[in-house]
């Protein structure tokens, strides 16, 4: 990521779903200024305990990625680990254009996802996980005439069962480039999580866009 980004200290980033701050603190730990939006107050708290803990300063803001507060305010934008692509296709494009709102000239946005090609390849519809005597079943379904998988987590913790269901949209390299030049970039260029360029094998899709 530092690397296709040519980040360096001092640079101003925002993680958009930033989680629990994995990627966040550790950008910050680097010397950039960084700002981390999440929907969620629970991983937000997290995410600040780890930064006092390593005695860094990120600010985090509980938000909506379809309605960011800034104009040209950023170098770089980071959506990584398939963060991207959870909404109505017509809020998906308006994360791009708020983004690109929110960067300053020549800024970049990092979108960091699965490689849907390769996922199609090697489509599992279930999976179980097994760590300290409890499980995590999920069980996916996927819709090629809306590029959605349609997914059901089943949690088993302590005795206790816990479901969540939702879908995430696949793309392809040439759909994110065409959306991303529709929402104003200026150019995009595709990547592998290697950092080579991306190929039919590569494990995910790093798709660069400049503003």
């Amino acid at each position: 990521m530092g690397r296709l980004l040519g980040l360096e200290p001092g640079m101003t980033v925002l993680d958009l779903a930033c989680g629990h701050g994995r990627i966040a603190n550790r950008l910050a730990k680097r010397g950039c200024h960084v700002t981390g939006l999440d929907a969620s107050a629970f991983f937000l708290d997290i995410a600040r305990r780890e930064a006092a803990e390593w005695g860094v300063e990120v600010e985090y803001i509980q938000g909506d990625m379809r309605s960011l507060p800034w104009t040209e305010h950023f170098d770089c934008i980071i959506i990584w680990l398939t963060a991207f692509g959870y909404f109505e296709d017509e809020d998906n494009r308006r994360v791009l254009t708020e983004a690109n709102r929110a960067l300053k000239a020549g800024g970049k946005l990092i979108l960091d996802s699965f490689n849907r090609d390769l996922m199609l390849k090697q489509f599992r519809p279930e999976m179980v996980t097994e760590r300290d005597g409890n499980y995590a079943i999920d069980r996916h379904r996927y819709d090629i005439l809306t590029g959605r998988s349609y997914s059901e987590k089943i949690i088993i913790k302590d005795g206790k069962i816990r479901r969540m269901e939702y879908f995430v949209r696949y793309f392809t390299y040439t759909e994110i480039r065409d959306w991303c030049l529709q929402a104003g970039f200026s150019q995009v260029e595709g990547y592998g999580d290697d950092g080579k360029p991306l190929t039919i094998d590569s494990q995910r899709m790093d798709a660069i866009a400049k503003k």
